[in-house]
């Protein structure tokens, strides 16, 4: 039987906890949300970005792309050298907007994150000015133990699949073995209880299952 969710008790905690939220019913009306609700009212002069399934499909990081007036930091181009591409990632932390994904959320409005090298997990935590989350209502759980849980066995296993040059024991078992591979991709936990300052992080909290 499928989990009922209430999802505006979930996005009243998570404005308590002083996320800004907004809701889309679909990819494309995240998209819409983001340009129209959010965009057009940040100055920004750079923007740079972590992986996420879900951001990516919205297709809005074409759309910053080619706005002149904005720096793109293009963390994972792969026509850069493994030394380019952290120095870039290293840049994200300064730009005005950074965009991604989290891989919980819990019914108190805390989001927990799992991450190989922290690029991801860091200017979530500080740096840029602004981030915003693009997030799918699967990823929303219990609690804290059902976070972890979901991360060790759903959201690390699949993250790691998608990767053909990593080699981790959960690619080929789905499960995380608390490995010593050293390309392993679960390195650095975070627990985001609040925003600071309020408002600093936007959730688009999309009414579709979207990414790990």
């Amino acid at each position: 039987m499928e989990k009922i969710i209430d999802i505006d008790k979930i996005i009243k905690q998570l404005e308590i906890n002083n996320f800004e939220v907004f809701r889309a019913k679909n990819i494309q009306s995240a998209k819409h949300v983001f340009e129209n609700d959010i965009l057009k009212h940040l100055k920004l002069s750079s923007v740079s970005y972590g992986d996420s399934i879900t951001m990516h499909k919205t297709g809005i990081l074409d759309v910053l792309r080619n706005i002149d007036s904005i720096e793109f930091i293009d963390t994972f181009d792969k026509n850069d050298s493994w030394k380019a591409q952290i120095n870039k990632r290293k840049k994200a932390l300064t730009s005005d907007l950074f965009l991604t994904g989290t891989n919980a959320i819990t019914e108190k409005g805390q989001l927990v994150n799992l991450d190989m090298i922290g690029n991801r997990v860091a200017p979530l935590a500080f740096g840029p000015r602004n981030v915003v989350l693009f997030i799918g209502k699967n990823k929303i759980v219990k609690d804290l133990d059902e976070a972890l849980k979901r991360i060790r066995t759903i959201s690390a296993p699949l993250n790691a699949k998608r990767h053909d040059d990593l080699k981790t024991p959960c690619q080929k078992t789905g499960v995380c073995s608390d490995c010593k591979s050293p390309q392993r991709i679960c390195n650095t936990w975070t627990i985001t209880e609040k925003s600071y300052p309020k408002n600093r992080i936007k959730i688009i909290l999309i009414d579709e299952e979207h990414g790990y």
